[in-house]
């Protein structure tokens, strides 16, 4: 994975507010951002959530009331969040968290879309699955 663009703000701060279920991240350019977490779970750049391709994407329900139970440190570039539901395989760019604070309203009205396409509502548990077919432990 490619290290920050030169031009690219960086974090000065991080706070995990675990009641309100927000991430707080203050950049470089004076940019500060409270992104729920919900949002991120949602919006996790792992194969599980994203899939390995275009239209792969795997529709994440239930996860309003999701927690960071831990999140760790990766090189100098990014965070990887573990959630309460287990999930834990998102690398978190600083890119990436600039994007998902940035355009977070776009993003939650994409996701309400697509819940609703698919007859979902953000509250309903994910179905359990029998098995993976990418060979990702879930």
């Amino acid at each position: 994975m490619a290290g920050l663009k030169k031009d690219m703000p960086h974090p000065e701060s991080l706070t995990l507010h675990g009641q309100t279920r927000v991430l707080e991240i203050g950049f470089s350019d004076g940019a500060n951002f409270r992104i729920p977490f919900e949002l991120m779970r949602v919006y996790s750049p792992s194969a599980e959530v994203q899939g390995h391709g275009p239209g792969q994407e795997v529709l994440q329900t239930g996860k309003r009331m999701v927690g960071i139970l831990e999140i760790e440190p990766v090189g100098n570039y990014a965070v990887k969040p573990t959630f309460s539901d287990g999930h834990e395989s998102g690398l978190f760019t600083w890119e990436y968290l600039y994007f998902l604070g940035s355009e977070q309203d776009a993003l939650w009205k994409q996701y309400e879309d697509r819940l609703q396409a698919a007859g979902m509502s953000r509250d309903v548990p994910m179905p359990e699955k029998a098995g993976s077919s990418c060979g990702h432990n879930h």
